[in-house]
């Protein structure tokens, strides 16, 4: 018990270090964190109603034993795509008046 306590506070501990070290500091980055897993909550929620009318339209063939996998690998590019960090602004180029 102890070894998975240690185990746990070491990956907080970690997670807000490297956090903390990407561009626009920890509030920003928890901030994607929460976005990204606000996109997976939704994502795993169409997966269970789509797989459930899967199984209850097509309780055999070819549609039950491969519609769930497709169906996981299409939600997986949308939140690949989705689940990205908004491109940074680059900063204003300094005047030189």
């Amino acid at each position: 018990m102890r070894g998975f306590l240690v185990g746990f506070a070491l990956l907080v501990v970690l997670s807000l270090t490297i956090l903390s070290l990407r561009r626009g500091g920890l509030r920003r980055q928890l901030r994607f964190a929460a976005r990204r897993f606000r996109l997976a909550l939704a994502l795993i929620a169409v997966y269970l109603v789509g797989s459930g009318v899967i199984r209850v339209a097509f309780p055999e063939g070819r549609a039950a034993d491969f519609g769930p996998p497709v169906l996981a690998v299409a939600l997986l590019a949308v939140y690949v795509v989705f689940g990205q960090d908004p491109a940074v602004p680059v900063d204003p180029p300094a005047r030189t008046d």
